[in-house]
């Protein structure tokens, strides 16, 4: 079903409210997680809403969230993101990274204690639009083994770099691995087969199975190389930042305790080496030269990372945002158990 990003917004306000979180704490989680679904990643959309809700319930996420400095020196800083809402840490680590790019040329903040933060790409294109490449990543519950394992040691660990543009920005959105494990939670939702060569299950086999692929591993992008990339975010996010890592992190899908989460944040200020219209010129003709190199049979269009999901940004604008009928009753159940009288998918 189609629906309107106001309405959804609307819908998570509320909830965020009703949970203790300030309005702006409310309007950031809105906005984050309309914006994924808006983009096609609805692993990362309004469906994250129940865990955030059964999480505050059961006492093992906090909000308001309470951010701690604990150490601000020149270009870095190292936050504590108080185990709540890592939407809020997130954000609060862009800014000061901003900041510190603006101050120094370079900015770089590392987050620990906090909590799933969403898509990567929401926060590197926040400092992308400052006119600065923006750099984010983070590790996550263990779902990929060491390359020739067969147990779960590294999280998905993804990665996002954000460059300005004369037009949108170029922005990679990636896992370390072929797929993002919420790829397997929806196949398990909607009764689905996975493909083949996402996933291996306990005993190291290839299956496409997504209940034996949750019961086993994720494969790692470029075999070692995906593997390689997923240790380095896990020590930069999580061993440096004094947070969870490896097997300690703890998935935001059940509820077995604080995840745990670390996250860096790196802002670079462009015109600390060029001027930054002199960058802009530079790119429009990277990427001219990009689109018009020759196609392979079968193929209409050379896109540019991030490009397939900013015009389905713009789609969902004009037309509205594709949210599952299963989501929709989710966080309609929410509403209701916390007493607020509003729906979404048709009744207002």
């Amino acid at each position: 079903m189609r629906l309107s990003p106001e309405i959804i917004k609307k819908a998570v306000t509320l909830i965020i409210r009703c949970l203790n979180g300030s309005e702006e704490e409310a309007s950031l989680v809105a906005e984050n997680l309309v914006v994924a679904d808006m983009r096609g990643i609805d692993t990362h959309g309004v469906y994250m809403l129940r865990n955030i809700f059964e999480r505050v319930k059961a006492g093992l996420m906090f909000i308001p969230t309470r951010i701690k400095i604990i150490e601000d020196k020149g270009a870095t800083a190292l936050i504590d993101g108080g185990n709540g809402i890592g939407q809020v840490a997130a954000k609060h680590a862009v800014d000061l990274s901003i900041q510190k790019a603006k101050d120094y040329g370079i900015g770089l903040v590392l987050v620990r204690n906090t909590n799933h933060i969403g898509i990567l790409s929401f926060y590197s294109n926040m400092v992308a639009k400052e006119g600065m490449i923006g750099i984010v990543a983070c590790n996550s519950a263990p779902s990929m083994a060491p390359w020739g394992g067969v147990t779960p040691f590294f999280g998905t660990n993804p990665l996002s770099i954000a460059v300005p543009s004369p037009s949108t920005p170029v922005i990679l959105d990636m896992s370390m691995s072929v797929v993002a494990r919420g790829k397997i939670r929806r196949a398990q939702r909607l009764k689905e087969k996975i493909p083949t060569g996402w996933a291996l299950d306990e005993n190291g086999n290839p299956t496409t199975d997504p209940d034996k692929a949750m019961k086993g591993v994720l494969l790692p992008i470029g075999g070692p190389k995906g593997y390689g990339l997923a240790m380095m975010i896990d020590i930069l996010s999580g061993v440096l930042s004094g947070s969870n890592y490896g097997p300690n992190v703890k998935t935001f899908h059940r509820l077995e305790g604080p995840t745990g989460i670390g996250v860096a944040v790196m802002a670079i200020a462009i015109n600390r080496f060029m001027p930054l219209d002199q960058f802009l010129d530079l790119m429009k003709g990277y990427m001219d030269s990009v689109r018009q190199c020759k196609k392979a049979e079968g193929t209409a269009r050379i896109y540019l990372p991030g490009e397939i999901e900013a015009e389905k940004e713009l789609e969902s604008v004009r037309n509205g945002v594709e949210i599952h009928e299963s989501t929709i009753t989710t966080i309609n159940q929410i509403l209701e158990e916390l007493g607020i009288d509003y729906k979404i998918g048709g009744v207002r």
